[in-house]
């Protein structure tokens, strides 16, 4: 199973509760950002374009316990950033393991393997490896040659010393659906328990704004990509939301549903979008006017996003809503292939787009000395 049963319980049981009490907004995961700097420097991302000052901060394990406790949610993601930078990330993550959350410490994998011996396996911890598809394809997004090899290596560690490990593919415009089929057997011949996989979202901060995904463009490649599935492949996500990833069924997003806490406080209105921060939870979640988001709302910031942090919790919402919903995510469940002969001929037809040589960001977009030490395993955005 691609989540674990107990995790699965917790997170159903969490969700009828909530629902049970008649609360129209709740979160699902809160998303903890730790720290933004980083050991790479991704032309799509829009986090590590802070100034030296910011890059350099880091919340306290105690501001981090507090953040949990005051959101509730029975899961926590860690991305950053990487959270490995973090000197007490070892202690964060312990923390929130004694209070029986399910952990998903986010990282690029270049320093996993060298601190795996900090951490101890348990079943509310994983590691969630960002892999974004086969070898040039992964070096080309992360702006840096090895980098694949490099994280493959942490993967296969990780699994060896018994961890539970997940990865986290984000497909950008010109993705070849064939090598990502073949990148989804190489991660379960290397023992990965589950994936995640989502279409990137257009940054305002990115440096490369060309080739994010539109709606339709992201329809047509998840539909190659997730139709006739092989029954191996472990996604780590809710059946709902791969549909509409596919384009077989419409949601709304649901964008309270995976609050961020980081440095600044609590990032109005969701992780993708910055539009001030909040001092608390509740402040976040009654000042903020949920209505101006998502894509029914006419906001163009949003009008291509299909994210998870946005459409994930509405799948989960979609089926905890009704016994329709819930009858269709069991049916999802049991009936994961998904065949359909013209997807198969769209992927037989797929002319996989050429991308020029690897691209660097340089001086204008972070630190001189981030910038000369780019291409250095030990160079950190920021530092």
């Amino acid at each position: 199973m691609a989540v674990p049963v107990a995790q699965a319980w917790t997170v159903a049981t969490y969700v009828l509760k909530q629902r049970l009490k008649g609360r129209k907004r709740y979160p699902l995961v809160l998303m903890l950002e730790p720290l933004f700097r980083c050991n790479l420097a991704c032309a799509g991302c829009g986090k590590i374009q802070y100034p030296a000052h910011i890059l350099k901060a880091e919340l306290t394990p105690e501001e981090c316990f507090r953040a949990v406790d005051e959101c509730g949610t029975p899961m926590v993601s860690i991305p950053g950033g990487e959270p490995l930078l973090h000197p007490r990330m070892p202690e964060i993550v312990q923390g929130l393991i004694d209070r029986k959350k399910y952990v998903y410490m986010c990282t690029n994998a270049l320093l996993l393997k060298e601190k795996l011996h900090l951490f101890k396996p348990s079943k509310y911890l994983s590691f969630s490896v960002h892999v974004d598809g086969e070898r040039e394809h992964h070096d080309f997004g992360v702006c840096r040659e090895g980098g694949y090899d490099i994280a493959m290596e942490g993967v296969r560690a990780a699994v060896a010393a018994g961890f539970r490990v997940t990865t986290n593919t984000t497909l950008f415009d010109g993705a070849d659906p064939n090598s990502v089929r073949r990148h989804f057997d190489q991660l379960m011949d290397a023992g990965v328990d589950s994936m995640m996989i989502s279409p990137g979202y257009t940054y305002d901060k990115a440096p490369d704004q060309k080739h994010f995904l539109g709606r339709g463009r992201s329809r047509k490649l998840f539909r190659a990509l997730l139709s006739n599935r092989k029954k191996r492949w472990q996604f780590n996500a809710n059946p709902i939301f791969l549909e509409f990833l596919m384009g077989k069924r419409e949601l709304t997003c649901t964008p309270w549903g995976m609050p961020t806490f980081s440095i600044f406080g609590w990032q109005k209105p969701c992780y993708l979008l910055q539009d001030g921060y909040a001092d608390t939870f509740q402040e976040l979640m009654d000042e903020v006017e949920w209505s101006n988001y998502g894509t029914e709302s006419g906001n163009p910031r949003c009008a291509n996003c299909m994210v998870h942090s946005g459409y994930e919790a509405s799948g989960v919402n979609y089926t905890f809503g009704s016994f329709k919903g819930l009858m269709a995510t069991a049916k999802a469940f049991f009936n994961s292939e998904y065949k359909d002969d013209d997807a198969a001929k769209l992927l037989n037809d797929w002319k996989p787009a050429q991308h020029g040589p690897l691209v660097q960001i340089g001086t204008p977009v972070i630190s001189k000395a981030s910038a000369i030490e780019n291409h250095d395993r030990t160079a950190v955005v920021g530092s």
